[in-house]
């Protein structure tokens, strides 16, 4: 027999020491061995422990060996004990019966009324007489019964269901008695290393070991060079910015060019004004627009647009009659936090407008806007808009439709419709619906249309550019792909942390 060897059961009379002891009783052939199951059973331990004490073993090398191997076994189920203790549901209503008999209905309150009625009544235990007086009444029609049911289930609890046929086993499973289990085991045999005595291995060489000496005589647990280490503290990409990335991509593979949006404070000018939005449109009241105190007011604007863009509201012009009422600078100058990334879109629309030569362009962005909302479970005062523009010659509705497809189809989104809808400064307007799968219907995705010529040329673009464009939330596509149904568990100070740590990497399968 080898020396003694180690293991983190310790003490005598544990598990692995009571295995081992079992193992050396089994002989010293090469066949000889030993059932996880059935040395558990022998041992009177619970099964799971002992599959512990295997793998705390082989964990040591060569002390034992363990082949894994798969059984079906037959178990009662919790109402297969029951009829075990108190018999099946046949004989417990047959036993219930008096010899005057008993009323239906009475009978059919008891527990096993239903069941144990129906099976009586199959095995002509018992007889319904529907003319008795009053009632239909149940009368027992043989003197005693055997209750066979339960005399079964008694040799399955014994370990004796291979000597039940094949069809009493399904007719008990049926009755939802008896239930077959895979049972994972382990054929134990002794290695080459075996040993019946057990210690602790030492797992860390310390200082002291090495000062003392003491380290040669010890005896240490193998290195698992395998084994996964501590995953090292890191930070985590919040769910939006893992969808926002996404969606980046998908504008970037199809040739857009990124905005940039890093002012969240805009004027009025360029978020209402040069939109041709009126100054009296309910959005830019303050129940919809957060409007700051300080700075109050903007102060530098490209003068000869902004007159251009007076003269279109209060006048017209372009070929449109305008909305003829008295534009005022001072409420041009406001400054709101941004309802829109639209206002970014518009000067950068400006900037083309200015160029010698007009070339065609796409652009996009992504990022936070700001309206004076409701809180519910959808809606914040903030939110990230996602928005695409192209401008070239002669763009058509046709155009945007075609362009909208590409683009939510890279989405994953197949199933389009459009609805005609209105937006102050473009006509046609159009809202984006999509076939929510797992909602089983129609859902709003986005918001589109083809720019006004009142809002582009009096930026300077020649009259036969149209500009097309679209828009939509980052946060809904975001909580459907995470399945949060309320928006404040996605953004605020209620966010759960380890869902940011434990949201898995986000694809929009096309």
């Amino acid at each position: 027999m080898s020396p003694t060897m180690g293991t983190e059961a310790a003490g005598p009379g544990s598990a692995a020491e009571l295995l081992l002891q079992r193992l050396d009783l089994a002989g010293a052939s090469a066949e000889a061995g030993l059932c996880s199951l059935q040395a558990a059973a022998a041992l009177g331990l619970d099964h799971q422990v002992l599959v512990g004490a295997v793998k705390s073993l082989q964990a040591l090398g060569e002390v034992i060996e363990a082949e894994q191997r798969t059984s079906k076994k037959w178990e009662l189920t919790p109402e297969g004990e029951e009829v075990v203790r108190e018999g099946s549901h046949e004989v417990r209503v047959f036993n219930s019966i008096p010899l005057e008999g008993l009323a239906q209905s009475e009978l059919m309150k008891l527990p096993c009324g239903k069941v144990g009625f129906s099976k009586a009544m199959s095995n002509k235990w018992i007889q319904l007489d529907k003319s008795a007086e009053g009632e239909p009444r149940v009368f027992r029609v043989v003197e005693s019964v055997q209750d066979a049911v339960r005399e079964k289930l008694v040799q399955v609890q014994q370990g004796e269901a291979e000597s039940l046929e094949e069809k009493v086993k399904s007719e008990l499973k049926k009755r939802k008695l008896l239930a077959e289990v895979t049972m994972k085991t382990y054929w134990i045999k002794k290695g080459s290393a075996f040993s019946t005595t057990v210690t602790k291995q030492e797992t860390d060489l310390t200082p002291e070991m090495i000062a003392s000496g003491s380290w040669r005589d010890l005896k240490f647990k193998a290195y698992n060079f395998d084994a996964l280490g501590i995953m090292p503290e890191s930070g985590h990409l919040h769910p939006l910015m893992k969808v926002r990335s996404q969606f980046r991509q998908i504008f970037l593979e199809m040739g857009f060019t990124e905005m940039p949006t890093n002012n969240f404070i805009e004027s009025s000018f360029w978020n209402f004004d040069a939109l041709y939005q009126p100054q009296q449109h309910p959005a830019r009241d303050q129940h919809d627009t957060f409007f700051l105190k300080d700075p109050a007011e903007a102060t530098d604007f490209p003068m000869d647009y902004l007159k251009r863009v007076k003269r279109v509201h209060s006048q017209g012009g372009y070929g449109s009659q305008g909305y003829k009422y008295d534009w005022k600078l001072e409420e041009a100058r406001k400054n709101v936090l941004r309802t829109h990334t639209t206002a970014n879109s518009a000067r950068m629309l400006y900037h083309l407008a200015q160029q010698e030569k007009f070339t065609p362009a796409k652009y996009f962005s992504i990022d936070r806007v700001f309206r004076n909302e409701t809180l519910d479970a959808t809606h914040l005062a903030e939110f990230h808009q996602i928005e695409g523009v192209v401008a070239d010659y002669g763009m058509t509705l046709g155009d945007l439709m075609g362009v909208l497809k590409e683009f939510f189809t890279k989405l994953g989104i197949t199933q389009l419709r459009f609805k005609p809808a209105y937006n102050p400064y473009t006509e046609p307007s159009m809202e984006v619906f999509s076939y929510h799968p797992g909602l089983r219907k129609w859902v709003e995705v986005g918001n589109s249309g083809v720019f006004r010529p009142e809002m582009l040329l009096p930026m300077g673009l020649p009259e036969g550019v149209s500009v097309i464009a679209w828009g939509l939330s980052l946060e809904r596509p975001t909580m459907i792909k995470y399945g949060i149904n309320n928006i404040r568990e996605l953004v605020g100070h209620k966010v759960n942390l380890q869902m940011v740590y434990d949201s898995p990497l986000c694809r929009l399968d096309g």
